[in-house]
């Protein structure tokens, strides 16, 4: 018998205005976080996937969506993968619709802002129709969660509740059985014309298909991180660096460089006299001298010479001299005092 295919949706075309300026230059999903982009970290998720499936990436892109295009082609070969281009930022919903010419039996969707840990291995022996991944919160009113009856099955998706009563944030993450059927909801979505800031969001698809008698539960993510600002990309980083990304035992034999654990420091990357972490990445070609680097994360060919550096995130070839303190510098920025 041969593999089932599994589409995997991932809609990435906004511009990341949260993220600016390393988001002028590239996409979100190319921003560095413990060594690797967002968007492997996305996709060493599918890992997981059993082998019974042959997947095939759809991946909507938009502003310089060719860089994710070139990154995917170079660094995922095996990977089946089809681009389309959303040059009118219309919402979630929208973003799917434009790629329905692909989408025909299970599918999953994944939005990249998100990164998520959790066991798919069921996927091999899955028979239920849907599936809204989440992960309990504090303070639900922050997100969009999951209102579920006595079934234990979804009632409907609720954004930014007003009580507490629901804490079961969804994570951006969801299974459907038949991806026809969320393109019909899509479609009835635009023709009632419900949309929030003139967007269309997926979670009214999603509530369309539950009144149409939609089976679909959830299931728990074991991690869920945010890497859609600068904070919360920075506490990104210190989870991953904590959880597996650190090569503090390869950079600790480095001469003339403190190291304090952990960090991600590429084997590419140049480091005299300086201190390196805790919690501190440093991409591929960066150069760093006379310098104290904590909490932070330098991109590909970033260069910093006598500066101490906390909190702060440095794009790709930029280069800081003589700087003590926060800095956000987007790619080949100069900044020197």
């Amino acid at each position: 018998m041969g593999k089932k295919t599994l589409k995997i949706v991932i809609p990435m075309a906004g511009l990341g205005t949260r993220l600016r300026p390393l988001t002028y230059s590239k996409p979100k999903q190319l921003v560095t976080v413990a060594g690797k982009t967002v968007l492997d970290h996305v996709l060493d998720t599918l890992a997981g996937i059993p082998d019974c499936f042959h997947l095939e990436l759809i991946n909507i892109v938009g502003y310089l969506g060719e860089q994710i295009e070139a990154h995917i082609s170079e660094n995922y070969p095996q990977l089946t993968a089809h681009y389309v281009v959303q040059e009118d930022p219309r919402g979630q919903s929208h973003a799917i619709y434009l790629a329905r010419q692909y989408l025909n039996g299970p599918m999953l969707i994944i939005f990249a802002d998100t990164l998520i840990q959790t066991d798919l291995s069921f996927l091999a022996d899955n028979h239920e129709e849907a599936i809204a991944w989440v992960k309990p919160v504090a303070d639900p009113r922050r997100f969009g969660v999951a209102e579920l009856g006595e079934n234990g099955m979804v009632r409907r998706l609720v954004e930014k509740p007003s009580d507490m009563q629901n804490n079961l944030a969804v994570v951006g993450f969801y299974y459907f059985k038949d991806s026809h059927g969320l393109i019909s909801a899509i479609e009835e979505q635009m023709q009632r014309g419900i949309t929030i800031n003139g967007e269309y969001f997926l979670a009214d698809a999603i509530n369309i298909l539950l009144e149409r008698g939609l089976k679909m539960s959830v299931r728990q993510v074991d991690v869920w991180l945010d890497a859609g600002t600068p904070e919360t990309l920075l506490e990104s980083n210190r989870y991953l660096l904590e959880n597996g990304s650190d090569n503090s035992a390869e950079a600790l034999k480095r001469e003339g460089v403190v190291i304090i654990p952990p960090v991600f420091i590429h084997p590419t990357a140049v480091v005299l006299n300086s201190v390196i972490g805790p919690y501190t990445t440093l991409g591929a070609h960066c150069k760093v001298q006379s310098s104290i680097i904590r909490d932070s994360i330098l991109s590909e060919a970033a260069e910093v010479s006598d500066a101490v550096l906390e909190n702060s995130l440095v794009g790709r070839k930029a280069q800081i001299k003589r700087r003590a303190g926060v800095i956000n510098a987007g790619d080949q920025t100069n900044v020197s005092f």
